[in-house]
């Protein structure tokens, strides 16, 4: 096959490809707020919810942001966030990780007082995204009734959108959520003693 062949068999290849995609987004009519669960043992699952969170601030979008772990630390993220005062509202609920605070009493309220803001962002109609960082983890460890965060996100207002991570997403989180992405891990620097660094884990 001669070069100008190749290249006409793949200008008529890409026009069929695009024919094809084009009838497709012709059925994709409806618009609405997302529940989006971001779950798996693999790194990167807050990491692409606040790339959504860029992406809306970038849309001129108002987003709620509750980290229900994570203190108030000094990462990137919340650096960058900070320059966005009248977009952004980040609240850091939580006292560490739970094997570094030991006193499951303690981090019963803080999981409390993190989802009733977490509730009060989400039925604010002034908030376009909410982002509940983490909340898998408080599921996890039953810090919260599961019933209780299903029904709410079940019955969350039509336009917004709800980002949860963390790992072990529980199976009616999965069931009631319109994107779930799994991160798989292949292989982290962690395990070859490398630790945590500026840029790539806060």
């Amino acid at each position: 096959m001669t070069e100008a062949e190749r290249d006409a068999y793949h200008a008529e290849k890409m026009r069929k490809k695009k024919a094809a995609r084009d009838k497709i987004l012709a059925t994709k009519t409806e618009e609405k707020g997302l529940l989006i669960v971001h779950t798996g043992k693999g790194k990167g699952k807050s990491t692409a919810a606040f790339g959504m969170v860029f992406r809306a601030l970038g849309n001129g979008m108002r987003v709620g942001v509750v980290q229900f772990v994570k203190g108030v630390w000094d990462t990137g993220e919340r650096t960058v966030l900070d320059k966005f005062p009248d977009q952004v509202t980040i609240n850091a609920m939580g006292e560490g990780f739970t094997w570094d605070v030991a006193d499951r009493q303690r981090d019963l309220a803080a999981a409390r007082n993190a989802w009733d803001q977490a509730k009060a962002l989400i039925e604010d109609p002034a908030y376009d995204m909410v982002l509940l960082d983490e909340l898998n983890i408080c599921l996890r460890y039953d810090y919260l009734p599961l019933d209780e965060v299903v029904d709410t996100l079940r019955n969350k207002p039509e336009g917004k959108h709800v980002i949860v991570t963390g790992r072990n997403a529980k199976d009616e989180l999965i069931e009631i959520a319109d994107l779930v992405t799994e991160m798989t891990e292949i292989k982290h620097h962690f395990r070859a003693g490398v630790k945590a660094q500026k840029g790539i884990e806060f």
